[in-house]
């Protein structure tokens, strides 16, 4: 069975509302399928990096404590700066005064990168995965066409939970 809610926060509830997006992070990661490139060594960690402002503190490296995806251990990597070459799987890009979210998002484009950015981040550019509140609940858009681009493949049951798909 797919879950990826873990409740149903509201404006009025921003650490509730960022526990649920950090958990988000990582419940992403077994819906998608990375080339062989995108790993390092068969159990390299699986790497969750925050570009620029983090909006999570604690709440993050608490969500994915002892947390491992197909064999892979979660870890999460803060970046003031966001590359190709940054060894990161999932990217939370939220930008900050040494990179802003589009620079960030361009700088991994064609990488096997899984992006994800927040309506409540600010900012026009969007990632592969596009966290935003609906009806009081953290929901998410898809770009499929970008996902294609960077090479990572999203299993049909996480396209089917999207509030929106862009092909």
């Amino acid at each position: 069975m797919l879950c990826l809610a873990a409740a149903a926060p509201t404006r009025a509830e921003p650490s509730l509302e960022m526990a649920v997006k950090a958990t988000y992070l990582y419940k992403l990661a077994p819906f998608v399928s990375w080339p062989a490139q995108a790993w390092s060594a068969p159990n390299a960690p699986l790497l969750i990096c925050v570009q620029g402002a983090d909006p999570f503190g604690p709440l993050l490296d608490q969500a994915v404590s002892g947390q491992a995806v197909a064999g892979h251990p979660v870890e999460v990597r803060r970046l003031a700066r966001l590359d190709a070459g940054s060894g990161c799987q999932i990217a939370y890009v939220a930008g900050g005064p040494g990179q802003s979210q589009a620079q960030a998002l361009s700088a991994v484009s064609g990488a096997p990168v899984l992006t994800v950015t927040d309506e409540g981040r600010g900012g026009a550019a969007k990632g592969i995965v596009h966290l935003v509140i609906d009806a009081g609940k953290v929901r998410f858009s898809i770009d499929a066409a970008q996902a294609d681009r960077n090479g990572v493949s999203i299993s049909s049951k996480l396209l089917a939970l999207a509030v929106a798909v862009k092909r």
